[in-house]
């Protein structure tokens, strides 16, 4: 009795041999298209072209190729023309079949598996042009041999004769070559191929593209110097045509694909190795059995360096573009960093207690051509996109390590200085990296009502108005705790600082941060720095520096300013960085006169001299000695906010930076670490210049 399911219906048990479906030759492609170009879209179909393609680029890398004629037709056929060898027109011993039609009905046929037809070649798998055959309505294949043309048809994979023009002309199934009646020229040799792709397979939207096709033949022809390559597309109006043949090979790649400006010279990387591969190999008896096949793998890379900070690496099998990588790239890449480790450790560029480059940091502004050449290369599924050879990785490994060791240690004087810049410029991406990292975790910043996220010695404001409030970095916690006193409270913070902070024109990123004031500065402004500043985040809408009034308050500001322009320099462009301007001096009148205040400020050692002329002419007297402020911390409460924070009575200068650039040029003259040049500054122009103009 039958098993049922749970709703009820019986279960068929008679599951039997007769149930399994069989497909022979071509017909598994055409069930499953996807198995073998990957899609069947305009995707797939772009394949197809590359596969055909590719056959006539084998023919260039074994010497008897240096043309190939790729040509778009009205009809949505494509033609692809080589003047290599030509396929073979004489018969297979096993099956009696033509060379020709061996290599396009049967899958897994060609002259690619140790046959020594092919030392280089595009591919493994051998199922290129049966592939195609399969998929296209129509396919049609000329063999220029001499001494006459042949040539054969086949409609979805089937050999036979076509009445006419086009897939939907009248065939009848037939074997074997049609002779085309053409005398070829001894020594005249080629294969032509036009296939028109089986829109029953295909998407309706399928097509092919030519600029892809214009993308690929330049890449070839500079994978494959020498070798000619030329599209033409017949579909428009008027027919486009374009061509490529590049004779300085990869190197000449890679200063087409670079954009920025360069650091290095272009280098060249070259060397090859022999590895030992099991492969299966028919026998005598017609038995697969494993042999092991000493191969021969060579490499060939061009790279150099930018000043950019993106990478553009390329990497080839043969002429097969492997956009996904695989062994040979892995190599590659391990090889360039354990390289710069070596080279960088020995020559104390990288300190004891600094971290190793990783591959971002060697790969940061690299523009680089990786190819590796070998015989039945082993690749990860038929569309090729990754390289799965493992021997590859070892053998790159080797040659771009020695190769690169020897230009990195290199005591010629054109290579020695390439090379210091460029193991700066490696070392430099480390520390920037670590930096940046420290610097994302220092502006992780809680809002203000968090406030225990911000330093401990910040005295925040209670309104939330950001563009209301105000930032008073204040020097010295002796004035802190006066300024606590004279402040509004209500929008008005104050942040304390111990000194002079870091003058960051001359430190790094990584020493910036590290140093507590500008740290706690950056978290407590709360916009970001550098790359990362953000003027929306801002926690206030005024920032402005309170000093001494002194030479070293204006040293302070300095700096202070120093800090913001490099790091914050949107604050300073919107005019929202400021410097109080406190007083140097208090004059107490003995007998002031009507709508005279008691208590006189100067600013400056000129203006008190001025105030003292005026007070003598006027009659007024003033008590002595004049009290002249040493620092904010001297002032009480009240003559702070009367002179220096109450908006109704202070005087604030605005801090701007109209040019930019030549602001820029000025902090590196005034604060960066060359000392030659503001030394010759000071000498010039220090006779010139008055108390106010040194002053913020």
């Amino acid at each position: 009795m039958p098993a049922r399911t749970a709703g009820g219906s019986a279960i068929d048990n008679s599951y039997n041999a007769h149930h399994l479906l069989v497909l022979e030759g071509l017909e598994a492609v055409r069930k499953r298209p996807g198995m073998y170009i990957g899609s069947t879209d305009t995707r797939g179909l772009m394949h197809c072209v590359w596969e055909i393609i590719d056959n006539g680029v084998d023919e260039a890398l074994a010497g008897a190729a240096q043309r190939i004629e790729v040509a778009l037709h009205r009809d949505g056929s494509v033609e692809v023309h080589d003047d290599g060898r030509g396929i073979p027109v004489d018969k297979e011993p096993k099956t009696g079949l033509p060379g020709v039609e061996v290599i396009f009905t049967k899958l897994h046929a060609g002259g690619k598996f140790g046959g020594g037809s092919y030392n280089a070649t595009g591919g493994l798998h051998g199922v290129g042009a049966s592939v195609v055959n399969a998929l296209s309505a129509r396919l049609d294949v000329d063999v220029e041999r001499s001494p006459a043309l042949q040539g054969m048809s086949f409609q979805r994979g089937v050999p036979g004769v076509f009445a006419g023009e086009g897939p939907e002309a009248g065939f009848t199934a037939q074997s074997g070559l049609t002779r085309k009646g053409a005398r070829i020229k001894k020594g005249v040799t080629g294969t032509r191929i036009r296939f028109w792709p089986d829109r029953q397979i295909f998407t309706k939207d399928a097509t092919f593209v030519f600029d892809e096709l214009v993308t690929r033949a330049r890449q070839t022809s500079f994978i494959v110097p020498g070798l000619e390559l030329v599209i033409r597309d017949l579909r428009g109006d008027e027919p486009v045509e374009e061509r490529f043949k590049h004779d300085g090979g990869i190197a000449e790649f890679c200063e087409f694909l670079a954009t920025d400006e360069p650091v290095s010279e272009i280098l060249r990387l070259e060397g090859h190795d022999k590895f030992t591969e099991t492969v299966p190999l028919l026998d005598d008896k017609g038995h697969m059995t494993p042999q092991d096949v000493e191969r021969d793998l060579g490499v060939d890379v061009a790279l150099r360096w930018g000043t950019g900070y993106e990478t553009e690496l390329r990497s080839f099998v043969n002429v097969i573009a492997t956009p996904k990588g695989g062994t040979h790239v892995a190599g590659f890449e391990q090889a360039v960093t354990k390289t710069f480790n070596e080279v960088l450790r020995a020559s104390k560029q990288l300190k004891a207690a600094e971290s190793d480059v990783i591959k971002e940091d060697v790969l940061e502004g690299l523009t680089a051509v990786v190819t590796v050449r070998l015989a039945e290369p082993q690749f990860e599924g038929q569309t090729k996109e990754v390289l799965g050879t493992p021997a590859a990785r070892n053998i790159v490994r080797k040659v771009v390590a020695a190769e690169l060791k020897a230009f990195l240690t290199s005591t010629k004087r054109g290579d020695k200085a390439q090379a210091k810049i460029v193991l700066e410029k490696v070392a430099n991406a480390s520390r920037t990296r670590i930096a940046a990292r420290q610097h994302r975790e220092t502006q992780r910043r809680k809002t203000a009502l968090e406030s225990s996220a911000l330093p401990s010695k910040l005295a925040d404001c209670r309104s939330n108005d950001m563009d209301r409030s105000e930032l008073f970095i204040v020097e010295g916690d002796s004035a802190l705790g006066t300024a606590k006193l004279a402040r509004d409270s209500e929008y008005q913070a104050l942040l304390p600082i111990r000194g002079k902070i870091l003058n960051v024109q001359k430190a790094s990123v990584g020493d910036m941060l590290k140093n507590a004031e500008c740290a706690a500065i950056i978290q407590v402004v709360g916009a970001g720095s550098g790359r990362t500043f953000d003027i929306d985040s801002r926690r206030y809408g005024r920032i402005i520096f309170m000093a001494d009034a002194d030479s070293d308050g204006a040293h302070i500001r300095c700096l202070l300013a120093t800090l913001f322009f490099k790091y914050m320099p949107g604050l300073i462009e919107e005019g929202r960085v400021y410097t109080a301007v406190p007083p140097l001096h208090r004059i107490e009148l003995s007998n002031p006169k009507k709508g005279m205040e008691k208590y006189l400020y100067s600013y400056s050692d000129v203006e008190l001299q001025r105030r003292l002329a005026e007070l003598t002419k006027k009659g007024v007297r003033w008590k002595d000695p004049i009290q002249r402020y040493k620092g904010l911390g001297e002032m009480d409460a009240d003559q702070l906010a009367e002179t220096t924070m109450d908006p109704r009575h202070r005087t604030l200068r605005r801090i701007t930076a109209d040019d930019a650039e030549a602001a820029a040029e000025v902090f590196e003259l005034l604060m960066g670490s060359d000392v030659a040049p503001r030394k010759e500054f000071i000498v010039a122009n220090g006779g010139h210049l008055s108390d106010e103009e040194l002053d913020f």
